[in-house]
């Protein structure tokens, strides 16, 4: 990795012609576009939203079933190394570009900058929107979870399945859910200010709640997994009618996918950080670094205390068949007969999973602002709009009724829930790759790097992520149940697919006609 770029060294004087511009700033002005947003996250702030929204407590602790059912141990452990450093290959390509491009437009802006003139319409269409539908989608998935992780903190709370306790229905639920969407976009009408602060306690939260957890739970246990179960032990009763071994590894890397994402919006919020050039691919890649070595520890942790994986899924438990819930809630009350002190634990994932969606909305917030900055969402007049905060209150509220909108599906069936929220890791990938495939293509001789870069590794990391989002966007597709019927079938292509066709229809039928991709709106 490399750092320094010629135009570092050029004093760049503002249009008043008194001192000199943050570099951030300076390149933002380059790039045609003026300072709206209020440029006041530090690198620890931009960081904290990228690793906030990653949440290793949000999506281990979600998808901790799916990498027990599939695999168990094995692919809890080794399938998060996988997918980490695969990942970290992904954030490094996209920290390259972003250092170059430092605008919350993000994703969607370096495609149409690393495209060309011909292609960058179209390259910028199409990432656009699989970037704002995929962060809906995590945004979504995110709250919807707090509101089933709730769910079950209230049945444990009230005697446990088994003790009589209180079930919610599903229209309970997504009330639950609609409550937390309420207080995230509250919470996102704040000053940036203040919204750093939050977002540096969130990410504390995180970081400190997953040492806690990792300690205490396996500590408290009475009866722990050897470390020969916790390295070795395969699972491959699934009861799925899934019998090969590497079919089953790679539908349990899912777990491990789904958690190390959203790390774009520190790309989203460099035009409110300082050194965005510098300090934006330092988010990026911290996030991913500091997420995969803490989450490692908090998948070996809480999985020193699984002793019965059959129970921990059977939804005849206590916590209805939401295993971690129960490895908290079987570790305390072995040890002192209740199990409240797990119903606490639970109370510090729930908090943490609550600052992972107040984080995603404010990252959807700023990616809906500046897509609508260049036209090309409905209204877009409406939402690119910032208040006297410098905060785009009406992008704000539709990332928070969008992803309402989304989670109705769940009243209809759970099937056509999990479709949606599927485009949060595919769509959202499939986001991320697309600039950098151009940038391995198209730009491999014209593109410009930023301050930070990777030298003349760049096109083989590049590749290495364009494959590897190719790769999990095929595994991820397979079916993960056995015979396939209407309720086991996969629908993740049919949504991913869906998204596809609707984005591109709208391109040949209209967008194509009057969008010409990201719009300069310096002034003369």
């Amino acid at each position: 990795m490399v750092w320094g770029r010629g135009e570092d060294k050029m004093v760049i004087q503002n249009g008043r012609g008194g001192g000199s511009l943050d570099t951030g700033h300076a390149r933002l002005q380059e790039l045609g576009y003026k300072q709206e947003l209020k440029r006041d996250l530090s690198v620890v702030s931009n960081f904290a939203f990228s690793f906030s929204i990653i949440s290793v407590l949000t999506g281990i602790t979600t998808l901790y079933n799916t990498g027990l059912n599939y695999g168990g141990p094995v692919v809890l452990v080794y399938g998060w190394l996988i997918a980490g450093t695969f990942t970290m290959f992904v954030g490094m390509s996209m920290a390259e570009i972003c250092s170059s491009y430092p605008t919350s437009g993000g994703l969607y802006y370096w495609s149409a900058k690393l495209a060309g003139p011909s292609w960058a319409p179209f390259a910028s269409w199409i990432t656009g929107w699989f970037n704002v539908v995929g962060q809906w989608a995590v945004t979504t998935s995110v709250d919807f979870s707090l509101a089933q992780l709730i769910e079950v903190i209230i049945l444990l709370s009230t005697g446990g399945k088994n003790g009589g306790g209180y079930q919610a229905s599903k229209y309970v639920v997504i009330c639950i859910h609609g409550g937390i969407l309420l207080l995230h976009a509250i919470i996102n009408c704040l000053p940036i200010s203040l919204l750093s602060l939050i977002g540096q306690l969130a990410a504390a939260w995180n970081f400190v709640g997953v040492f806690i957890l990792m300690i205490i739970v396996p500590i408290v246990a009475k009866e722990r997994a050897s470390a020969k179960f916790v390295f070795t032990y395969f699972n491959a009763d699934n009861g799925e009618g899934i019998s090969s071994k590497v079919y089953i590894f790679a539908l349990g890397l899912l777990m491990s996918q789904y958690t190390i994402t959203g790390f774009d919006a520190s790309a989203h919020m460099t035009e409110e950080t300082k050194e965005a050039d510098k300090n934006g691919p330092k988010g990026i890649i911290s996030a991913i670094g500091i997420s995969i070595i803490v989450g490692w520890g908090y998948l070996l942790g809480i999985t020193f205390a699984v002793t019965s994986i059959p129970y921990l899924l059977s939804e005849d438990n206590d916590a209805g068949g939401y295993a971690i819930a129960e490895v908290f809630y079987l570790a305390f009350k072995s040890r002192y007969g209740s199990g409240a002190g797990g119903i606490i634990c639970l109370g510090v994932v729930a908090m943490a999973i609550f600052f992972c969606g107040m984080s995603s909305i404010t990252s959807n917030s700023r990616m809906a602002y500046a897509f609508s900055r260049d036209g090309a969402m409905p209204f877009s007049s409406v939402w690119h709009k910032v208040n006297k905060q410098d905060v785009p209150l009406n992008a704000v509220w539709l990332s928070a009724i969008v992803a309402f909108c989304m989670a109705l599906t769940s009243l209809v069936s759970l099937v056509a829930f999990q479709a949606m929220v599927s485009i949060a890791t595919i769509g959202l990938y499939i986001a991320y790759a697309l600039p950098i495939f151009f940038r391995v293509t198209l730009a491999r001789k014209s593109f410009v790097p930023g301050p930070f870069n990777l030298g003349r590794y760049g096109v083989i990391v590049g590749w290495v992520s364009v494959l590897w989002v190719v790769t999990i966007s095929v595994l991820f597709s397979l079916p993960v149940s056995y015979p396939i019927t209407d309720k086991t079938l996969n629908y993740t292509p049919v949504a991913v697919g869906g998204l596809l066709i609707l984005v591109v229809s709208s391109w040949i039928l209209s967008a194509r006609h009057w969008f010409k991709g990201p719009i300069t709106n310096l002034d003369s």
